[in-house]
């Protein structure tokens, strides 16, 4: 928090402030005093218990009026009767506050403020940003002569212009406004063709006609989604250290779906905060979530999981709290908010409606989303997947006919039974005690086998001790199962379901037992299973890529053990690979007494046995150990169709595991337990909390859950303070540069004041209370006569309202930094306007990401080919550790958090990448190869080149710089040819070449002195 600039702003209508913020005739509380106390008295004085000093509170109506032990903070009325007063004013050190140890003084101009707002009887009002949403505003009527009112907007403004005795400006030219609009709603400038017809249309409503049309663009949602990526830090890469790549681009896809197909804000907040929630959530509502998986993972080696979740925990409540309230909340990790109403305790209430995402705060070191996952088909994979589940199906009945026969074959194989030899019988065992290493939790489960859950370090240990009932013990079996809890069915706890067992170890009554051979039903390729025993600890048995299915490796022991009592068996399963989180997540244990363990021929004893029994005395189990027996090994034709069905199956679930994933919030069936952190610390367990909302806001409905739905639901009341009012402010933001409240990213205490508190009222309830619908507010915006002034100004009105905030002129002021490549791109007609899909590389700097991610998979960038070069920038990979850099230049963040609002500076740095980056250069070329095959005279094709980057003819003289400029590079590409095929051989694009190199290089030259105007990377 800024405090200067907040005192600044706190004074912004006071003695000293500018004329346009003139004081009333009555001292505002919360426009003039609240934001002066908050600066210098809340640190002390304000919602901390355990910092404030004196038991004396400023930020309540109580406490400013309380009674101290040296009097009343305030009289109304009697400013030399009141203690705050007499403190502030007072010249002794021992006595004066602030105390001038703590670096504040107020200024006389601020101490005069203070006691004119006592003598005037102190007013005081609740903070206007937590007051409910009124359902209706009133309008002012207007009365200055011949001011345009298209909306209520415009009654609103205008009637602060005449307070402070300005005029609104006239309307901007067609070619402005369809330029300004365009760039507003799909982030893209309007065509020639576009221009020409918006000029020549005469109708009345011809302006509302292309905003319709510019709000039913598949563009719309792009434009929309851009800044929507800032607060939900999107990004292709984890963050951190190491910042390995991730795959969340089919969540940014739903984003942009969701405002094209103008989805109510109300379902669009809910969808993201809780959609999986909902009942029976399809998958698009489940996407939806991926809002609060953006968050960055940690992947580096030896950090602790539980402190990593908890701060992912943490961001949630940040970030929800910064996009939907416009709250600083995450001041109150540690203690509670020094200037907003919000406790500590509050803080960690909010934390509790998000901390029940069955996550681990570890990330693997891979490109790898991790879960919870949801697939994500794109257009065209549905159709693939009906026409597999056709296969299946089809398959499925097959096998159906043939097991129609099986009974047949049962009783003819039975005939010739006698002669087999039963197969190896195993004791399955029961633990008496599983424990891990690494701290996982084992439980053992009623089908004996082990299930692994809770911590997943990078490497463990398993031991399992239990009793053999045997006499004697030949060899150990370890059955790796699946699960349909264990990332892709495991059996492994890796994302991808494997597992390296890199080391196994037998004790039997406390002896070390030998292992001598090892066998298995299947080994990955060089990860075989002898490598679990050999002396080597880093290698191991793997089974991929036949994960999520059943697996089991034999050991057996160079000495049978032997005993006339039951043995005590202890087996060490160890997993010390490379590969981190690489462990066991559900396996069983048996033995057996047999003298060759490994075989695994011949039908089980229990078949045999059962072949002994008339047919029909046989039991349910004899009869189906012999059909599966036979089905197995005997039934040609039903074993086709098996393998035929099985073989369908697994190209369905081949392909459904290629589909991109995206990581989204599950809920767990048993919600965590949630602390106070003392100190914000994740091992520093203080008061027990549950879910709860803060009590300076409404609380939730008696009826609601007290989960993320009912937040979410809670959130999106239209009477909500803050929500409606939130979004509005960053609609207005959008289109005039600045909000209506310029500290958006703060609506608490320190935050500014509304310029026009009356419109930013009516605007959210326009919003909230007639169904939530974004592109009818924007079109209201976009269609007041405010927004369609014209943007010159006076040296006078630029002193006065330096901001514009009173909106005296319309809005100008530099793109976006993703609209600046975009609009040069699409200037120059090489822009790929394709929608969605996955991120692309364009040109970037050599070696852009190589310093930064010496261990991670995102080294030794290329460049795309095609169209990948040429996207919009939205879909530009982002890496957070090295964002992309001429964005970077352009104000874009790093993304490494939620940034609800991006400043906007001019530096040097940003004209040298507009002169010299590849992107730049080659939409130059490609203007000016399109000027060339626009006319047939330098002036007609500087002309076409002009219009097609500002949307308007250049004025007589500025032709005349730009021809003077073209004739002075033609004669020197003339001059050194080898200049200009340099300057043509840049980037990929490539260039006719049929033209002249150096006409073509001169245009090119007049064509990026056109892309570098500031007319064209601003609005104006």
């Amino acid at each position: 928090m800024n405090a200067s600039r907040l005192l600044i702003v706190s004074l912004a209508f006071a003695a000293a402030a500018p004329a346009w913020a003139a004081e009333p005739v009555a001292i505002d509380f919360n426009r003039q005093i609240r934001p002066l106390l908050s600066d210098n008295c809340f640190a002390c004085h304000g919602p901390d218990e355990k910092t404030r000093k004196a038991k004396l509170r400023l930020d309540t109506k109580d406490g400013l009026f309380a009674k101290t032990d040296d009097g009343k903070v305030i009289v109304p009325g009697l400013a030399g009767q009141s203690e705050l007063f007499a403190r502030v004013s007072s010249a002794d050190a021992d006595t004066v506050m602030p105390p001038p140890k703590f670096g504040k003084k107020l200024t006389p101009d601020q101490i005069k403020l203070l006691k004119t707002w006592i003598d005037q009887g102190a007013n005081w009002s609740a903070h206007w940003a937590f007051g409910p949403l009124p359902r209706d505003v009133v309008v002012p009527a207007v009365s200055t002569p011949g001011a345009i009112v298209r909306n209520p907007i415009d009654a609103f403004v205008l009637a602060r212009l005449a307070k402070e005795g300005l005029k609104a400006a006239p309307e901007a030219s067609k070619e402005t406004l369809i330029r300004r609009v365009s760039l507003d709603l799909i982030g893209l400038p309007p065509t020639p063709e576009e221009v020409a017809a918006f000029v020549k249309d005469a109708s009345p409503n011809a302006y509302e006609k292309v905003v319709d049309r510019l709000l039913a663009s598949p563009h719309y949602g792009e434009r929309l989604a851009m800044s929507w990526l800032d607060g939900a830090r999107y990004a292709d890469s984890n963050g951190y250290q190491a910042d390995y790549e991730r795959y969340m681009w089919p969540w940014r896809d739903w984003v942009i779906r969701a405002y094209n197909e103008n989805k109510p804000f109300d379902q669009f907040t809910i969808e993201q905060l809780a959609g999986d929630m909902l009942p029976n959530a399809t998958p698009d509502q489940k996407l939806a979530t991926g809002f609060n998986r953006n968050h960055r993972i940690n992947t580096e080696g030896g950090i602790i999981a539980e402190e990593w979740r908890i701060e992912t925990v943490i961001d949630r409540v940040e970030t929800t709290s910064a996009v939907w309230l416009g709250l600083t909340a995450g001041c109150a990790r540690c203690h509670d908010h020094k200037y907003d109403p919000l406790s500590q305790k509050e803080f960690y209430q909010l934390f509790a409606f998000f901390n029940n995402v069955p996550e681990s705060g570890v990330g693997a070191e891979a490109p790898v989303n991790h879960p919870p996952l949801l697939r994500t088909p794109r257009p065209g994979d549905e159709q693939k997947l009906k026409d597999m589940e056709a296969t299946v199906a089809k398959a499925a009945d097959e096998v159906k006919a043939q097991e129609a026969k099986l009974s047949d074959l049962v009783a003819a194989w039975a005939k010739d039974a006698a002669g087999e030899k039963p197969a190896i019988m195993w004791a399955t065992v029961k633990p008496t005690k599983a424990v891990s290493a690494g701290n996982a939790k084992l439980t053992t489960r009623p089908d004996q086998s082990v299930f692994a859950s809770g911590p997943n370090p990078a490497t463990d240990e398993y031991t399992v001790t239990f009793t053999a009932n045997l006499k004697t013990v030949t060899a150990v079996r370890v059955e790796a199962l699946p699960d349909d809890k264990l990332p892709a069915k495991g059996p492994g706890r890796y994302p991808s379901g494997n597992v390296v067992l890199t080391d196994v170890k037998v004790q039997v009554d406390g002896v070390d037992a030998k292992l001598a051979s090892a066998s298995a039903d299947f080994s990955q390729d060089n990860y075989p299973v002898s490598a679990a025993i050999d002396p080597d600890p880093a290698t191991g048995w793997a089974i991929h890529p036949r994960v999520g299915e059943p697996h089991d490796a034999v050991f057996s022991l160079a000495t049978p053990a032997k005993s006339d009592k039951p043995m005590t068996v202890t087996v060490t399963l160890a997993f010390h690979s490379q590969f981190p989180q690489h462990a066991f997540g559900r396996f069983r244990l048996a033995v057996t007494d047999a003298d060759n363990p490994h075989s695994r021929g011949g039908p089980p004893a229990p078949v045999l046995a059962a072949l002994n029994v008339p047919a029909d005395k046989r039991t349910p189990q004899q009869t189906k150990a012999l059909n599966d027996y036979v089905r197995a090994n005997h039934a040609k034709e039903l074993t086709r169709a098996d393998s035929a069905l099985a073989a369908a199956k697994k190209i369905r679930d081949d392909f459904e595991k290629s589909l991109p994933t995206a990581m989204v919030m599950a809920e767990m069936p048993t919600p965590r337990d949630a602390y106070l952190l003392v100190r914000g610390q994740y091992d520093k367990k203080g008061e027990k909390v549950s879910a709860g909302l803060p009590a300076m806001l409404p609380p939730m409905p008696k009826d609601a859950p007290q989960n993320r739905l009912g937040f979410a639901r809670w959130l999106t009341r239209p009477e909500h303070p803050l929500t409606a009012r939130v979004a509005v402010n960053r609609f207005w933001e959008k289109f005039f540069g600045t909000g209506l409240v310029k500290t958006g990213e703060n609506f608490g205490l320190q935050g500014d004041a509304p310029s026009h508190p009356e419109l930013l009222d009516w605007l959210a309830a326009e919003f909230a209370y007639k169904g939530w619908d974004m592109k009818a507010i924007q079109k209201t915006i976009v269609l007041s006569a405010t927004y369609r002034q014209a943007s010159a100004v006076t040296p006078a009105l630029i002193e006065r309202d330096p901001e514009n905030r009173l909106h005296a002129r319309g809005p100008r002021f530099r793109l976006p930094a993703e609209l600046v490549r975009d609009n040069a791109l699409a200037v120059a007609g090489l822009l790929v306007d394709k929608v969605g899909g996955p991120s692309v590389r364009p040109y970037q700097p050599q070696g852009v990401w190589d310093e930064t991610n010496f261990y991670g998979n995102l080294r030794n960038y290329k460049p795309d080919t095609g169209d990948g070069l040429y996207r919009r920038s939205m879909y530009t990979i982002w890496k957070r550790t090295a964002a992309p850099p001429t964005m970077l230049l352009f104000d874009s963040p790093s993304r490494e958090v939620c940034t609800v609002k991006r400043g906007r500076t001019n530096t040097p740095l940003q004209a040298l990448a507009l002169l010299n980056e590849v992107t730049f250069v080659e939409a130059a070329r490609a203007l000016g190869e399109q000027a060339m095959a626009a006319g047939d005279t330098p002036d007609a094709r500087l002309t076409y080149a002009f219009r097609r980057a500002t949307s308007r003819a250049p004025t007589v003289d500025e032709l005349k710089v730009l021809r003077a400029g073209f004739d002075r590079r033609l004669a020197a590409f003339r001059k050194t040819p080898d200049a200009a095929k340099k300057l043509l051989a840049v980037g990929t694009h490539k260039s006719d070449a049929k033209l002249d190199a150096a006409e073509l290089a001169a245009y090119t030259m007049a064509a990026s002195v056109i892309l570098n105007l500031d007319e064209t990377v601003t609005k104006e």
